[in-house]
């Protein structure tokens, strides 16, 4: 396993930040990342400037994720101009050749509902969030999720998130298809688009959380066991 695939344990994104109180709340739950959607289509979308303003009131170690989707690099830059943004998720139908023009790090989303679709994951050299193949012209958010049967004996060499229609009832069985860089979820902890739930985002962090207790152990002894 290399250090790309080597993880002791799975983080958590809040996706669909649109308040302030929401972030913080998210964060003080355990949160290690919170997702801006910038993508104008979307009930989640945040405006730059009203992100920027949230972000600026995070605490330090937070990861603050922008969503776009088949938005120019000019455009992505501009809203980077004024957001401090740690990170660019691209969830759109970007190229493999889009995705490494950043200096900033980024993870492409590929949409999945057939083993073609995961064909194309190896196609791109940097983490990748695995979600549910929505209908056309709408990317993510839907509450969805895929097959994850689909899943078996498949990897990547990079970082693998998975989202899409992840919730607190369906959290042990997320966990136990394999080891996870990161849950992403949107729609499973809140109670409208964009509005989070401080019960349901304790709920599905703790889920994550105790899912990995036993885990943490073995991997605590192998600690120094695994080449980098």
């Amino acid at each position: 396993m290399g250090v790309h695939q080597s993880a002791c344990r799975t983080r958590i994104k809040i996706c669909g930040i649109t308040r302030l109180n929401d972030a913080l709340d998210a964060v003080r739950l355990g949160a290690d990342a919170l997702g801006f959607v910038f993508y104008k289509r979307s009930p989640r979308y945040i405006d730059p400037l009203a992100a920027a303003a949230i972000i600026r009131q995070l605490p330090p170690f937070v990861a603050t994720v922008g969503l776009f989707v088949n938005a120019s690099q000019q455009e992505i830059e501009s809203v980077l101009g004024c957001c401090p943004l740690s990170d660019i998720q691209l969830h759109g139908d970007e190229s493999p050749e889009f995705c490494a023009a950043f200096p900033r790090r980024v993870m492409k989303a590929v949409a999945i509902a057939s083993p073609e679709d995961l064909a194309r994951v190896a196609t791109y050299p940097c983490p990748v969030l695995l979600d549910a193949r929505a209908p056309a012209g709408v990317y993510g958010g839907t509450g969805k999720r895929f097959d994850w049967s689909l899943l078996d004996g498949f990897s990547h060499d990079y970082p693998l998130v998975l989202a899409g229609g992840l919730s607190v009832e369906n959290v042990r069985d997320a966990m136990a298809v394999r080891q996870w860089f990161a849950l992403d979820v949107s729609s499973g902890v809140e109670v409208s688009p964009g509005i989070k739930d401080f019960d349901r985002m304790r709920r599905f962090i703790a889920a994550v959380n105790g899912c990995q207790v036993g885990q943490s152990v073995a991997d605590h002894h192998s600690i120094g066991k695994e080449p980098l």
